[in-house]
């Protein structure tokens, strides 16, 4: 049986206009997908991520809540589409703030999109996760067979999403993938509330505000620049050995909070600026590294982008957008 293409298939992207969403969506335009449906409900994707994608008459975007199964399926064609990638989150700091509501939100979307599945209307469910999911290393690297210990409501809310699709899948016999991102930054990162920290950083560099780091910033985090992540998520949506199982998508090195401050601010050419620590975040993740070897393995995976590289492109597109300056 030849394996999947994304050349000419239709998707369901929800989440789609956020940042690895709106990505994504690009993605699958280039790679050629024939008709790209996005669903946000824009609270923190923004219809400009999707300014280029909307330009091509194969790409939409409807402003849906994703718990709502209604309205997602009114947003559908008849016939079936070919992908669903469900990328639809309320992230992480939001837990720490509203915990019971961020645990059934990101459940409720899950479900309602495998519902859908459920329901014959797409083909093959591509379910995002989050290393958050492992919490703190109790091995390196870390595989896919790492034990789940989610430290905050938002990871363990993905943790139940992860079991909600796959056990939809097992019991319905529905194809489903599931892709596990290590610490994703790149251009679109929201910047505003619950920034990420690259944004966070240049923002308050721009703004001649001292950086804050939460602790003692030796945290290790396993950044991975957003394309690699898209290629990762296509490969896996595009390979028939990919069916019911899950893939981490990192880029297999680790490094401090405090070194990659010290190269957002060499990429600013700020080298000196101010930086405080502060309190511990609740919940932080001590430790994050990837062991992506079931999915180069599998899928060919291969990161391209190194950390300074990476970095030096966010940034420039931070600077020259004004959009961290903006917040």
């Amino acid at each position: 049986m030849p394996e999947r293409t994304i050349e000419g298939a239709s998707a369901l992207v929800t989440g789609g206009a956020g940042f690895i969403g709106s990505h994504l969506v690009d993605g699958l335009l280039t790679a050629g997908a024939a008709r790209v449906l996005v669903a946000d409900d824009l609270s923190l994707g923004r219809r400009a991520n999707l300014d280029a994608a909307l330009e091509h008459p194969e790409a939409s975007l409807a402003r849906i809540d994703c718990c709502d199964a209604a309205a997602l399926a009114a947003l559908l064609p008849d016939e079936p589409l070919d992908f669903c990638f469900n990328l639809a989150v309320i992230p992480l700091p939001h837990s720490l703030e509203h915990p019971r509501e961020n645990v059934d939100r990101n459940v409720a979307m899950t479900t309602a999109v495998c519902e859908l599945h459920r329901a014959g209307r797409f083909g093959r469910l591509v379910q995002y996760s989050s290393s958050e999911v492992y919490g703190t290393a109790q091995r390196t690297p870390m595989g896919e067979d790492h034990p789940l210990h989610p430290h905050t409501p938002y990871a363990a809310a993905k943790a139940a999403t992860d079991l909600t699709a796959l056990s939809y899948a097992y019991t319905f016999e529905l194809d489903t993938v599931l892709v596990r991102p290590f610490n994703t930054y790149g251009e679109r990162q929201n910047d505003g509330t619950y920034a990420g920290l690259l944004p966070i950083v240049v923002r308050r560099v721009l703004a001649g505000e001292p950086v804050l780091v939460h602790g003692d910033g030796e945290q290790t985090r396993d950044l991975t620049y957003v394309s690699d992540t898209v290629a990762g998520t296509l490969a896996a949506a595009c390979a028939d050995v990919a069916r019911g199982a899950t893939f981490n998508l990192g880029h297999g090195s680790e490094s401090s909070v405090n070194d990659v401050v010290t190269a957002i601010l060499a990429a600013l050419e700020r080298p000196d600026h101010r930086v405080e620590h502060v309190e511990p975040r609740p919940g932080d993740v001590r430790r994050l590294l990837a062991d992506t070897t079931r999915a180069r393995e599998q899928l060919g995976y291969a990161p391209r982008v190194r950390l300074a590289e990476g970095i030096e492109r966010t940034v420039r597109w931070y600077v020259s957008s004004g959009t961290a300056a903006a917040c």
